[in-house]
């Protein structure tokens, strides 16, 4: 079945809007010295940074972020196309253009393409992450004790266990009896009594010999 096309006011409207302003643009271009399809690149560039800073200014407020750059080049865009239309409508002689309109003319690229750039590459704004977060806290023990410095307690039925003493070493008697005159000639010599460290190296008897013998000599043992 065939699709009836009805008219929409508003469409209509805006490319009569649109083409008007095109021709303005291009004749004050063409009046500024841009002759050629220079001429013609200058409103398309008009239009293309105005509907770039509204699309930009849209996002901007969708997402919640600032909007003061896109406003900034909405406007630029906005006062370029109104002041051809303007320009155009007998208040300038096109014939005899004004040296400040040619540097603006001239100078308009240079200012769409900062602004474009800066449009594309604003970074959008990201709303902070709301998201509460759970956090799972173990339950104590009951049977943990909470001091860590407390002793564990010694069962009373257990007697306390007293470390056995060392066996005793047997030690020869004619090496007590070696071992008494070495230690003789030690008292003689120094005025002291012989340790038995020394009494083993003298001897050249192990550690626990020496030990033995010299508990025997000071009769300890």
């Amino acid at each position: 079945m065939a699709r009836s096309i009805r008219p929409d006011a508003v469409l209509v409207q805006a490319v009569i809007a649109g083409a008007l302003s095109f021709a303005h643009l291009h004749d004050i271009a063409a009046a500024a010295g841009q002759d050629g399809w220079k001429a013609w690149a200058y409103p398309i560039s008009v239009d293309l940074l105005l509907v770039a800073a509204w699309r930009r200014l849209r996002i901007l407020r969708t997402q919640g972020g600032p909007t003061r750059a896109a406003w900034t080049w909405f406007a630029v865009a906005l006062a370029a196309s109104l002041g051809a239309n303007v320009a155009t409508a007998g208040l300038l002689d096109l014939n005899a253009v004004p040296a400040w309109l040619r540097i603006l003319v001239a100078g308009w690229p240079a200012l769409a393409f900062l602004g474009g750039t800066l449009l594309v590459h604003t970074p959008a704004h990201q709303a902070p992450d709301t998201t509460p977060v759970r956090v799972q806290v173990p339950e104590p023990a009951a049977d943990v004790a909470l001091t860590r410095d407390a002793p564990a307690p010694v069962p009373a039925d257990e007697p306390a266990q007293v470390p056995a003493l060392p066996p005793a070493i047997p030690v020869p008697a004619a090496l007590v009896a070696h071992a008494r005159k070495v230690a003789d000639a030690h008292r003689a010599a120094t005025g002291a009594p012989i340790d038995a460290a020394t009494l083993g190296a003298r001897l050249g008897v192990p550690g626990p010999m020496a030990d033995a013998l010299a508990l025997q000599l000071t009769g300890k043992d």
